[in-house]
């Protein structure tokens, strides 16, 4: 009606009945009226929307954050929170236009005849062009977007764009992550590619996701939902036309699985087959030389390919049309706005820990796996000599003889780890020597410890320990008791029956094998004893006998020629 609350129409007076009479003129001004109106609401309310970081990327330490402030504006609004959500995210390789294509899907949800005048510039995220990167983490559109459908169901779309993958900037860590955490939370998931689709792309893809399927709680039969592959710049509608028909004709025979093909390959393909519920292609042609060579281009039409707005146009409600939306799905139940957040939260928590393993470039993790085989050789190679010395069936052999043996097999060993050819470099491969010398020395311990074992006095100290206790427990209680010290007799009486109790328990821990945690409590506590008390008071014992010997051996020796010289005097 145009009588809207805000602008009266020109023939509105203070009568409070409405008047038919008017003229064409008075209702052409008051038509267009009303649609100023409606368009500056909708104006404003486009110029208040905007993309919103919701992911943060720290750059120093390669580490992200998730703004719940944000996200909870965006998603916890009171007419979307509780309604079923659709989350198309577009990522890949950046520099590749993906915020350029959102600009259009804006475009679509704001009009349905979208695509808008020909001088009209592209807004909304931004992009440019250029070689550098221009988004960075996750950001989301501010506005989420309210679609009834055609059997009167109301849906909430909201648009998501991600840091580009592959720059500068970026570790493979920070690329995976980016690209699981917008798979794990949308329910279309726009690759976005150019030119063709090659063999890297498909091994990105198998990393990312296995990244992303690892941070999930439950492993499901398919964890992630609809990812369309989306080829810019298609140089070959020879072979496969543009559009959704030769996209999926191309990506069949390019994903299919052969006999004859190496394990590698067939590995990739079926885990992309086993990830994604639904799996598409769309071959987009390229939008012409002023977009790709213009530094002032701002995305309006009459620069652009008239080959290219014809498949965009066919491409946007593709994804976006009212009856083609995918609704996000977690376990097989609907996800709203309100869970999707807690979903985020989650998401985003596991990859700020220590859980998930780091991803790593091809050159690193074929470094790493070069450098630990040559380490497992090694240490091998060690284990082997010293089981020829002192293995389970050799006998007893001097700590000293077994020290030596140890050196020489642990510079053969670091020898032969040096001699095998590593990547990685020279810095790299030193801390995996570095690695190999800390292990080498820990099995050399256990060989000490089985070589101990087998020395008869060894076996023998914790019984000798505890009779040697025993008998100064006995000696002290008899010499106590003798000159009347009652409590010192009793307590030392204790301490024998302490020692007698031990002693049969340790034997029939040692017959059985059972109770071994008491066994061993008994042998250190026994080897405390013999390294704190006994061992020292016997070495001081037989220094002071040597000592003493020494004395009487050179008394002896002075005494003996004097003995003589006074002989010979007499005769």
């Amino acid at each position: 009606h145009p009588d809207v609350a805000l602008h009266r129409a020109p023939w509105k007076t203070s009568k409070p009945k409405y008047d038919p009479h008017i003229s064409c003129t008075q209702f052409n001004m008051a038509f267009y009226t009303f649609l100023s109106f409606s368009m500056s609401i909708k104006v404003a309310a486009k110029e208040a929307a905007r993309p919103i970081q919701i992911v943060l990327a720290n750059e120093e330490e390669h580490s992200f954050e998730l703004d719940e402030a944000a996200l909870e504006n965006i998603l916890l609004q009171d007419h979307v929170k509780d309604l079923n959500v659709v989350v198309v995210s577009v990522a890949g390789a950046f520099r590749k236009g993906k915020s350029f294509l959102l600009d259009f899907m804006l475009r679509y949800m704001h009009n349905p005849s979208w695509m808008g005048g020909e001088d009209e510039p592209l807004s909304g995220f931004s992009w440019r062009g250029g070689c550098e990167r221009e988004t960075t983490g996750i950001q989301a559109w501010s506005e989420v977007f309210v679609v009834e459908r055609s059997d009167g169901s109301k849906v909430a779309v909201l648009l998501v764009d991600t840091q580009g993958a592959f720059d500068s900037q970026s570790t493979i860590k920070d690329c995976a992550t980016v690209f699981a955490l917008s798979t794990m939370t949308s329910s279309v998931q726009v690759y976005n590619l150019t030119q063709n689709v090659q063999e890297d792309d498909l091994q990105h893809l198998q990393l990312f996701t296995e990244y992303g399927r690892l941070a999930m709680e439950e492993i499901y039969l398919k964890p992630f939902q609809s990812l369309m592959f989306l080829i810019r710049d298609w140089c070959y509608p020879y072979e496969h036309g543009y559009g959704l028909e030769g996209g999926n004709a191309f990506l069949k025979k390019r994903l299919q699985v052969k006999q004859n093909q190496h394990e590698e390959l067939q590995n990739v393909r079926k885990h992309i087959h086993s990830c994604f519920s639904n799996i598409g292609c769309f071959l987009q042609p390229h939008p012409g030389l002023k977009v790709a060579t213009n530094p002032y281009f701002d995305g309006r039409l009459r620069d652009i390919d008239d080959d290219f707005k014809t498949h965009l146009a066919e491409l946007v409600p593709l994804l976006l049309a009212p009856d083609r939306l995918v609704e996000k799905e977690i376990g097989g139940n609907k996800v709203t706005c309100r869970d999707l957040v807690e979903y985020f939260k989650s998401y985003i928590k596991i990859y700020q820990g220590e859980e998930l393993p780091h991803p790593k470039s091809m050159l690193q993790a074929t470094a790493e796996a070069n450098n630990l085989t040559a380490v497992a050789g090694a240490k091998d190679l060690y284990g082997k000599s010293m089981e020829a010395v002192c293995g389970g069936d050799k006998p007893y052999i001097a700590p000293a003889d077994l020290e030596r043996c140890h050196e020489e097999f642990r510079e053969c060993s670091v020898r032969h780890f040096r001699s095998v050819k590593k990547m990685g470099g020279d810095e790299f491969c030193q801390r995996y020597q570095s690695q190999l010398e800390g292990e080498l020395d820990e099995v050399y311990a256990n060989f000490t410890k089985h070589n101990d074992g087998k020395n008869i006095f060894y076996a023998a100290r914790t019984p000798a320990t505890l009779f040697a206790v025993m008998f100064a427990a006995y000696v002290v209680s008899g010499v106590t008791g003798f000159v009347g010290l009652g409590t010192l007799a009793a307590l030392a009486n204790l301490l024998m029956g302490v020692a007698l109790l031990s002693l049969c328990a340790w034997a029939y821990v040692k017959y059985s094998g059972e109770f071994r945690e008491i066994g061993a409590v008994i042998d250190l506590v026994a080897e405390n004893l013999w390294e704190q008390v006994l061992k020292p008071l016997s070495e001081h014992y037989m220094e002071d006998n040597v000592r003493q010997t020494v004395v009487n051996s050179l008394k002896a020796s002075l005494t003996e020629p004097a003995s003589q010289h006074g002989k010979l005097k007499a005769h």
